[in-house]
């Protein structure tokens, strides 16, 4: 893959907004609505889809052939045409749309978690313009400026360095990567896989267990994909304990962070821990494909002019 890659124009005033349900049904608008209004706030033109609260094939948000229609944004330079496919929501399904040959756009691509797989595909193809950042349905309930970092992105204006916690020092530059670590585990040996090669890659997850976080870690270092990084960064793990164990002596069992230290403290690259990413309010968005430097020491992933 060519970096930095080329990201779509920046949005503007009265661009136009598709909403994408790629992944699991909606439960209700309410959160819906609501993310809608700071995307109307910030000028853009949001389309209203009111068929997709209740399109629903089993635990899906429609049929496949449904869910991959949302992703057509016509032609953005035409007045029906879209600047920004917004998904409303993660959960799961996206990687079922995979399997479809997927339309080759110009249009900003924003979400995360099961949104992982649409977002990989599109930099597997040397496609920039994904953004791993809020879903329409959680982008009201972000901060401030998370909300306000993700608006200055999109309309192409500087964001800050995000600030976590280094765990091992070093300095690594090299493309940004960020990911769902279960979602991006199962795109492994597939050619939706974008090249990891001197990487900067960012994780998090949600709800899984340590001893399910270490197995899929471990896969990872026995298909050489983690010593592939240049460095690696760890978002928020919400809920990720061991629930089962919770009644047992803590020498019977691994934390999240005792799992995340050891799968990655010999691999010699930078680790940088607790960045403000993931199921956690805020999740701060990340241009995919751009140049990211993460710094072990600082704790600090910052953008690089290429």
């Amino acid at each position: 893959m060519a970096f930095p890659l080329s990201h779509p124009r920046p949005l503007r005033a009265g661009d136009r907004v598709r909403l994408v349900a790629a992944s699991s049904a909606l439960e209700g608008g309410e959160r819906l609505q609501r993310g809608m209004e700071v995307l109307r706030s910030w000028g853009l033109d949001v389309q209203e889809r009111p068929e997709l609260v209740g399109r629903r094939w089993g635990f899906l948000a429609g049929k496949d052939h449904h869910r991959a229609a949302d992703l057509h944004p016509g032609d953005p330079s035409s007045q029906e045409g879209a600047a920004l496919l917004a998904c409303v929501r993660g959960g799961w399904g996206s990687a079922r749309l995979l399997e479809q040959d997927l339309p080759d756009h110009d249009a900003w691509l924003l979400g995360f978690s099961d949104v992982t797989s649409l977002l990989w595909e599109r930099l597997s193809r040397g496609r920039g313009g994904a953004i791993h950042g809020p879903l329409v349905t959680t982008l009201a309930a972000e901060p401030a400026w998370s909300q306000e970092r993700l608006r200055a992105l999109l309309f192409g204006e500087p964001i800050p360095d995000l600030e976590g916690e280094g765990w091992q020092s070093g300095v690594a530059t090299g493309p940004l990567l960020a990911a769902n670590l279960t979602v991006a585990t199962h795109l492994l040996g597939t050619p939706h896989l974008p090249d990891l090669g001197g990487a900067i890659l960012v994780l998090e997850d949600v709800g899984e267990a340590p001893y399910r976080l270490e197995r899929m870690l471990t896969h990872w270092r026995l298909c050489g994909a983690l010593q592939q990084l240049a460095g690696i960064g760890f978002g928020n793990f919400r809920d990720c304990v061991d629930h089962d164990r919770s009644d047992q002596p803590s020498h019977h069992y691994f934390t999240t962070e005792q799992v995340l230290r050891e799968r990655t403290a010999d691999l010699g690259i930078p680790v940088v821990a607790e960045l403000p990413v993931g199921h956690w309010p805020g999740n701060g968005a990340l241009p995919l494909g751009s140049l990211a430097r993460l710094n072990g020491r600082t704790g600090r992933l910052s953008l690089v002019d290429p």
